[in-house]
């Protein structure tokens, strides 16, 4: 039986930048053991105050966009640039078996070699807005490393996508040209929270769609970014030829050089009542005789409201 690490062995082995030792850590932050739910609080407390270097992005663009590729080629070319990164990858779970298949490690077989990028992917449950249920915790262990860049790949993209925007600095919408998308009324959310936009697969027969896509996505952007002081930059770019990389690369530059510092407290309160959230519920689990108040529900001798009522009084009461 392998003997559990100690809260100062994980912080030695994060500040000595271990990659065996963040894997390890990054696996108790995600246990739903209670004794590793602990241990993981202690840890995270410890390593915050190494945390707020990092520049963190999210990325977020539909199924066969080219997520993938796109991060191993433009990480590719940040490390040949001295540059350090981590790519947490989001996958989707199945809502039957509860499995997932974790592939993004094998998709970036290149960037998983490289001694200055570090690949995770993690399932991401019954979470939604694209993200696993501790992206949050993992992206502050990877901050506290050292990586120059932490990305957040999602799921896919939609309404629900947008919630990754709260927990990084910085989200880029990648597109492909010709699909459509730039007609479809569903992306003006994503395209409203959207800090930069890259039109993807910008070469070959898809070159000039790929040019009128941009186009099109710099007018609607002027029109639902109108009040925003970052005036969101569509770029175009290949990662098959490594096109359009040094100019995706400044745009990030650009926009940390303005990036005000106090948009983490926005971070900071999303967290807090994600926290809040989660603890309410386990409680609410927890209510003794919990399928009685149901019942009672279903046959109709208590309401909804009042009986809410009556659940919180009793949590408020024993805490």
């Amino acid at each position: 039986m392998k003997k559990e690490l100690s809260v100062n062995e994980y912080l030695n082995g994060i500040k000595n930048k271990d990659l065996s030792i963040l894997a390890k850590a990054i696996t108790l932050i995600e246990s739903k053991k209670k004794e590793h739910q602990t241990l993981a609080t202690e840890l995270v407390k410890e390593i915050l105050p190494l945390t707020g270097k990092a520049k963190r992005i999210g990325i977020s663009g539909t199924p066969g966009v080219g997520k993938s590729t796109f991060l191993e080629k433009f990480g590719m070319y940040l490390i040949e640039n001295n540059q350090s990164l981590a790519v947490l990858a989001i996958d989707p779970t199945s809502q039957i078996t509860g499995g997932s298949i974790l592939g993004d490690k094998t998709r970036m077989s290149e960037l998983s070699a490289q001694q200055n990028a570090y690949i995770r992917p993690s399932p991401n449950g019954s979470t939604l807005g694209g993200i696993a249920a501790k992206s949050r915790e993992t992206m502050l262990l990877c901050d506290a490393f050292g990586f120059d860049y932490i990305f957040i790949e999602t799921v896919g993209v939609g309404q629900s996508e947008i919630s990754v925007s709260h927990i990084v600095d910085m989200f880029v919408l990648l597109m492909q040209p010709g699909s459509g998308d730039e007609l479809q009324g569903i992306k003006r959310g994503i395209l409203e929270v959207s800090d930069l936009v890259i039109v993807n697969k910008a070469d070959g027969d898809y070159e000039k769609i790929a040019k009128i896509a941009q186009h099109d996505y710099k007018k609607s952007l002027e029109v639902l970014q109108e009040k925003r002081s970052w005036k969101t930059q569509v770029l175009c770019c290949s990662s098959l030829y490594k096109k359009g990389f040094a100019e995706i690369e400044s745009s990030l530059q650009a926009y940390f050089s303005q990036y005000d510092i106090k948009g983490r407290d926005a971070q900071v309160k999303e967290w807090l009542f994600e926290l809040l959230n989660e603890r309410f519920r386990n409680k609410v689990a927890q209510v003794p005789k919990l399928d009685s108040y149901i019942k009672n529900i279903q046959s109709g001798k208590k309401d909804v409201l009042s009986t809410v009522d009556t659940i919180l009084a009793g949590i408020l009461k024993d805490d």
